[in-house]
């Protein structure tokens, strides 16, 4: 288990890593339209503010040969030192080339968007959030099939003691300031 003594409600661009789970292909399918184009527009949104704040990101894909990969709309947005890495364990937190990625980044706060909220999503929060890292979900970034699962997911990880945010506040924070350099540039990706 990691160690990183008290911890920080906000997100901080030094010690964060982004986590873009599963918004893969024939998966998307699947999830309401209007929901689906919303999460990859702030998927998009967080790897753009992401690369320009060299924040590392990580892109799983679970079991792509089933489920395809990446969808088409969210890959011009992964900075070039994005790591994009296959899986069959639901958690990322079970899989050990990204938990070993993760260990070499050497970041104590993990945020996490994709799909689906309620397995893949709620499973790889609260095993990371049990190993010691900080973990923030931008609730406006991940998604289910249904309704009801999302709210529950969201639920359960509040009570593991995940952050439960959203997109812009995570951009904000990651910022700090109205003078960073890159504040412009992120304010127009929220726009």
């Amino acid at each position: 288990m990691l160690n990183h003594g008290t911890t920080n409600l906000l997100c901080n661009s030094s010690d964060s890593v982004l986590i873009i789970i599963d918004i893969q292909e024939r998966l998307s399918t699947a999830m309401p339209d209007k929901v689906l184009t919303n999460i990859i527009d702030k998927t998009i949104v967080l790897s753009r503010a992401a690369g320009l704040l060299d924040i590392p990101v990580i892109t799983s894909e679970q079991y792509p040969k089933g489920l395809g990969s990446t969808v088409d709309k969210i890959l011009p947005s992964l900075p070039a030192s994005s790591m994009r890495l296959e899986k069959t364990c639901f958690s990322c937190a079970k899989d050990t080339n990204i938990l070993a990625q993760l260990k070499t980044l050497n970041k104590k706060q993990v945020i996490l968007c994709g799909m689906e909220t309620h397995i893949c999503v709620t499973q790889t929060a609260i095993e990371l959030q049990e190993m010691g890292y900080q973990v923030f979900i931008a609730s406006d970034a991940v998604c289910s099939r249904t309704e009801s699962n999302y709210k529950n997911a969201l639920q359960r990880m509040q009570q593991a003691q995940c952050v439960i945010t959203n997109t812009e506040s995570i951009c904000f924070e990651w910022l700090a300031d109205a003078t960073h350099s890159h504040f412009k540039a992120i304010s127009n990706l929220i726009k």
